[in-house]
């Protein structure tokens, strides 16, 4: 399996070149070629909520979960100022494989320890961050859907500190990080967040690496908005509820801890991570182990994976007792929206079990079959519910990939 290091200019920044050597340049790259099939008929699997993944109900066979291809430029102009510019083409909801830019920024490196950086930057959560986009660096065909998915958001627009330091043997890497960003879910839903802020700490010993990670921000959607107005109609509970589970304006918040032990001949990773959205898109607390042992070219890896909700996912909602029954119905079609939408907050546990194979030194093929059970009245990470879906019945996953760097 390849470390992170691995994947060279395809994943990371430039690194300072020699003064006679500049202005340098670096131009990588790195894809994914897979196919997923999932026994469940009625929902999508995917990856995440912003990807179609269109495995299940409506196709067989799928190329949508985790097909990608992305280039970098990066840019060495002197011994203190650099850039680079990533665009990666996926399958999304709206625009289909458009591509994106993920990142795009200058940095500044104003000491050996201290560096700056302004522009978009990749968010530091969770411990496959910078590289989670390139499929090659990962051990897996895809990162954990519980933990992963419940963040589908991977940069933002702003600025950041890196600041380099070392206690006893451990060398650290602390960051502070300021910015915006939005996305546009579907046509009618657009998530914007804004004075987002986070920090986070890398502490690497030995084999050993730990990332902690905390950042909120001030989310705005435009959608719901006159769903719950009309709750407000309905005197102290209606207002009650509104003020719960309306997301217009909300602060939300995330928190993660991870590591990642690898000695080379096997390796141990874990992550937990906690999102409080404070609103009906839900308060969640995902986590997943993970573990394999390198064979030669072989690497056979098992995964377990778990989310569940910190807050209800079914409420009894306006009481309509004593309603007249105008008033009653509308109370009750208002109740069943806002259960329909609960019932979309995760609660899934997974278990699985794969095999990487590294062909050649930038090629690998990864074989992955996950068991998946969304229960608690809820359909999990699935999208694209049908109405005959049932809640607790467990499904396979079957996929197959090819990643490679260049």
């Amino acid at each position: 399996m390849a470390s992170p290091a691995d994947t060279s200019a395809a994943t990371k920044e430039a690194d300072p070149a020699p003064a006679s050597a500049l202005p340098s340049w670096t131009f990588g790259g790195f894809g994914s070629l897979g196919a997923v099939r999932s026994s469940e008929k009625q929902a999508d699997f995917t990856a995440n909520p912003l990807n179609p993944g269109q495995a299940g109900h409506s196709h067989e066979w799928s190329t949508a979960v985790d097909s990608r291809f992305g280039v970098q430029l990066g840019a060495q102009f002197d011994r203190n100022w650099s850039a680079v510019v990533q665009v990666v083409s996926e399958r999304r909801l709206l625009d289909s494989w458009q591509p994106k830019v993920e990142w795009a920024n200058i940095k500044y490196q104003a000491t050996p320890e201290l560096s700056l950086r302004v522009g978009r930057i990749a968010l530091p959560l969770f411990v496959t961050a910078d590289y989670r986009k390139a499929g090659y660096a990962l051990p897996w065909v895809r990162p954990p859907v519980e933990l992963y998915g419940t963040l589908p958001i991977s940069s933002s627009d702003g600025v950041d500190a890196s600041y380099r330091w070392q206690l006893g043997g451990v060398k650290n890497v602390t960051q502070l990080l300021y910015g915006r960003t939005e996305i546009d879910v579907s046509r009618a839903f657009r998530a914007k967040a804004s004075d987002l802020t986070g920090l986070s700490n890398t502490a690497s010993i030995g084999a050993l690496s730990v990332r902690a990670s905390l950042l909120s921000a001030d989310l705005r959607i435009n959608y719901g908005k006159d769903f719950f107005n009309a709750f407000r109609h309905f005197g102290r509970y209606g207002e009650r509820l509104a003020n719960r589970y309306d997301a217009s304006e909300r602060r939300v918040s995330v928190v993660s801890l991870g590591f990642n032990y690898d000695p080379g001949d096997w390796f141990l990773m874990g992550e937990a991570g906690r999102i409080n959205t404070r609103s009906f898109l839900g308060d969640k607390t995902a986590m997943y182990l993970s573990g394999g042992y390198r064979i030669g070219a072989f690497t056979p890896y098992l995964v377990a994976g778990k989310v569940h909700a910190n807050t209800p996912t079914w409420v009894r909602g306006i009481p309509m007792r004593g309603l007249r029954p105008q008033a009653a119905e509308r109370a009750r079609r208002l109740n069943g929206g806002l259960n329909a939408w609960l019932s979309m907050i995760s609660v899934q546990d997974t278990v699985a079990a794969g095999l990487r194979w590294d062909v050649a030194p930038s090629v690998a093929l990864k074989m992955q079959y996950d068991r998946v059970r969304p229960h608690g009245g809820t359909s999990g990470t699935l999208i694209n519910v049908q109405p005959g879906f049932r809640s607790g019945k467990a499904f396979g996953v079957s996929s197959v990939v090819v990643d490679f760097v260049f």
